[in-house]
């Protein structure tokens, strides 16, 4: 077992590296969905959920886990209504729709394992037609020490490894993986982590069958196959590296642009190590970010807004959320946490960053009448290619954030 760990640990294209150790939105994922499952059981609470995923606070919740790499692609299928089959029957049947939320909610409040096993069960034996395991990577996402991740790769990985037969659609089988999975962690805890998502990637790999063993050995003898799926990982792993790439520059601009129009600038907290050519971007920020009249909670979000610029008494004069491969909704959450805590007469300008094969998308969630309904300040978004050719020029011309008014763009 040792082996198989240390293999998997060994492959810097393992979702080991790529999801589990080297990724900061996964760091940033956890309090999004944490945050944004509070608006699914206020809807749910208050009737105005709706009966559809489409559009709805659910979907915002599966998509960003959906985003988190190649573990959870594919997480919101289980989610999708269809109409035909009536599953899952938590949109149109508001009796089944009440007892998922209050699912969600005690979970949510409890840190402890036996309650949201209890809560598991009651919700198991309510039988909701479509309603399965897959609610599983919600409850990682809220308690990642306790509840693995699931989904079908874990599962035949699982079933490859300890030699089982569990099935993908069975709470049972999914409690009787978790105690196994939990059991193995702690045995070769020197080797993994209180966080149960570096077995999960293990398990994952294994029924991806990039990580041979000798159970699946028979499984990958097809070199063709074998080399198909690490070609595949590889040109992921290269396009992932390209946007952090892309991700680093512009906020190096943005640094740039805002010192020499004057201001302070700040980078979110967990980037002031990243680099751009041979640049470290933190030397461009602010040590620490002083918000004496922000909540803690608030604060918390807003140091994690990639670029803000600010006066020499600490006024932030705009935010900057630049967009690779994460969610723009979840963008938008982020910098409107930041205009409703300044709640001032004349709102601040904010800008989602984005490359151009993004902007339709961007103007779809700009469109949203959610969105219309939530924010207090006008969003505007800036293409990459404009803020690359025209860095340059605002820096030498510009006297104050207006500058942007040349490049930006808004719905």
């Amino acid at each position: 077992m040792e082996n198989v760990i240390n293999n998997y640990k060994e492959d810097n294209e393992s979702v080991y590296h790529t999801w589990f150790i080297n990724n900061d939105d996964r760091l940033k994922a956890f309090r999004f969905i944490r945050k944004s499952l509070l608006k699914v059981i206020q809807e749910i609470e208050s009737g105005s959920f709706g009966n559809d995923f489409k559009g709805s606070s659910l979907e915002t919740v599966v998509s960003a886990i959906s985003e988190q790499k190649q573990v959870f692609e594919g997480a919101a299928h289980a989610f999708f209504w269809k109409p035909k089959l009536r599953i899952p029957d938590i949109y149109e049947n508001e009796t089944n729709k009440q007892a998922f939320g209050r699912f969600l909610k005690a979970c949510h409040k409890s840190s402890k394992s036996e309650q949201i096993l209890k809560e598991i069960n009651i919700l198991d034996n309510l039988k909701i037609k479509g309603l399965g395991p897959a609610v599983a990577n919600i409850l990682y996402f809220l308690h990642p020490t306790l509840f693995p991740p699931f989904n079908t790769a874990i599962v035949k990985g699982f079933n490859t490894l300890f030699h089982e037969k569990k099935k993908l659609g069975s709470w049972s089988s999914y409690l009787e993986m978790r105690e196994v999975i939990i059991e193995t962690n702690n045995r070769y805890r020197h080797l993994f982590s209180k966080d149960l998502g570096a077995i999960a990637g293990l398990l994952f790999e294994i029924g991806n069958n990039r990580l041979v063993i000798e159970e699946n050995a028979e499984l990958v003898i097809e070199k063709e196959k074998q080399i198909k799926t690490k070609m595949k990982r590889h040109k992921a792993i290269q396009l992932d590296a390209k946007e952090s790439q892309a991700h680093s520059e512009m906020q190096y601009l943005l640094a740039k642009l805002g010192q020499s129009l004057g201001y302070h600038v700040w980078i979110a907290r967990n980037d002031h190590k990243r680099k751009w050519k041979d640049e470290t971007i933190g030397d461009y920020s602010l040590e620490t970010l002083t918000l004496p009249h922000f909540p803690s909670s608030v604060y918390d979000t807003v140091s994690l807004i990639d670029v803000l610029w600010l006066t020499a008494d600490n006024q932030i004069v705009s935010g900057f959320e630049v967009e690779k491969s994460t969610s723009i909704y979840s963008g938008i959450l982020r910098l409107n946490d930041l205009s409703i805590t300044l709640n001032t007469e004349n709102p601040i300008p904010l800008y989602l960053v984005a490359p151009e094969k993004r902007e339709k998308e961007i103007q779809a969630q700009l469109l949203r009448p959610s969105f219309h309904q939530m924010t207090t300040s006008s969003i505007f978004y800036i293409l990459f290619k404009d803020l690359r050719n025209d860095c340059a020029a605002m820096c030498k011309f510009g006297h104050d954030v207006s500058v942007l008014k040349k490049i930006c763009k808004m719905v």
